[in-house]
């Protein structure tokens, strides 16, 4: 049993497709083991993005993680973390494939739709970032 973090990003919540794209992971296996719906501040998606500070998209990624309300879950289950990036599709839309949360919700690279963690050893980090121990069930 793995857990792994799962964002749905600010332009899929203002799409109003939170419920579709938590049917896809509880239809494939993945249980919600904790969410909840918060604002990030600047600050607060600096640190996370850290890892990108030097890339040339880290500005723009933070304040598109900033333009309104995410959605952050653990999600849980066998092989959580491949399943979820499974479910997701990939980075670009264009390239993920038919009925992959990207293809079906996203409409660009930046506006993607969703954020999954890409490793075991991130998930751990990532879910640690947004959840205290006691907020997970």
């Amino acid at each position: 049993m793995q857990q792994t973090l799962s964002i749905i990003k600010p332009d899929a919540v203002k799409k109003g497709v939170i419920g579709k794209i938590i049917d896809r992971f509880e239809s494939n296996g993945l249980r919600i083991a904790a969410a909840k719906k918060l604002q990030l501040s600047q600050a607060e998606a600096g640190k996370f993005y850290e890892v990108h500070k030097e890339r040339p998209f880290y500005g723009e990624l933070v304040e598109f993680m900033t333009s309104g309300p995410v959605v952050v879950m653990v999600l849980e289950g066998e092989n959580a973390v491949a399943k979820n990036r499974d479910l997701m599709g990939a980075t670009d839309p264009k390239k993920a494939e038919k009925g992959t949360i990207r293809a079906d919700f996203a409409e660009s690279i930046d506006a993607n739709a969703v954020h999954g963690s890409d490793s075991l050893e991130n998930a751990a980090i990532e879910i640690a970032f947004f959840f205290a121990k006691k907020e997970i069930c």
